[in-house]
């Protein structure tokens, strides 16, 4: 059940929790290609878009917006995905084009993040763009607490042109990633980390 807070109600500010702790230090992405189902419910799709929008936001801009792909609008924009193949790879074979058809049925949902920037707002492009992506992990995080294992992609069709105009990107719009959500059929190993250990202390 959601505890969005009213506005001007008073938080915490923070949270003392190993269990918290314990999730960001095992979090691990799980491949799309190891996906099934079942997929989110509509409300807690609606939970996990809440969740998502929590994030660090410079003067609240709120330079991001969501895109839903789920159930027959997953196929549809498979069909678009494998015409804007065969036409920017006339050589295809269709098995090549089979597989991009199939790139949102490969979980039971995904989510676009949209950057939706206002380049006239004083508060710089970059820090605009960089909440965009903190909301594509806060999705993540919110996925993993709703029990569902998820993956960012960008891939070729998060920067085609005929693509993100068919999505109906603006000229100021770019997919920060898309987000594919749903059950693991296997859980995932551990993979390389940095060595946090390389840092740099200014005096």
């Amino acid at each position: 059940m959601s505890t969005k807070p009213e506005f001007g109600e008073i938080l915490p500010a923070a949270t003392g929790s190993e269990e918290l702790l314990q999730v960001l230090r095992r979090r691990r992405s799980t491949t799309v290609k190891t996906m099934t189902g079942p997929g989110p419910s509509k409300s807690e799709i609606a939970d996990m878009l809440e969740i998502a929008a929590r994030v660090p936001d410079h003067r609240c801009v709120a330079p991001f917006r969501f895109i839903v792909f789920e159930d027959e609008a997953r196929e549809r924009i498979g069909d678009l995905l494998a015409t804007v193949h065969a036409a920017n790879q006339p050589g295809a074979s269709d098995k090549e084009i089979e597989l991009e058809r199939a790139r949102f049925t490969r979980a039971p949902l995904v989510v676009g993040v949209v950057s939706s920037v206002n380049p006239e707002h004083k508060t710089p492009v970059w820090e605009q763009q960089l909440t965009s992506g903190v909301a594509c992990y806060n999705l993540l995080l919110a996925a993993s607490g709703h029990g569902y294992a998820a993956q960012w992609i960008t891939e070729w069709y998060a920067v085609d042109a005929r693509v993100t105009t068919e999505l109906g990107l603006a000229e100021n719009e770019r997919i920060a990633g898309f987000i594919y959500m749903g059950a693991a059929e296997d859980d995932p190993r551990e993979r390389a980390r940095p060595d946090v250990e390389e840092i740099t202390e200014w005096y």
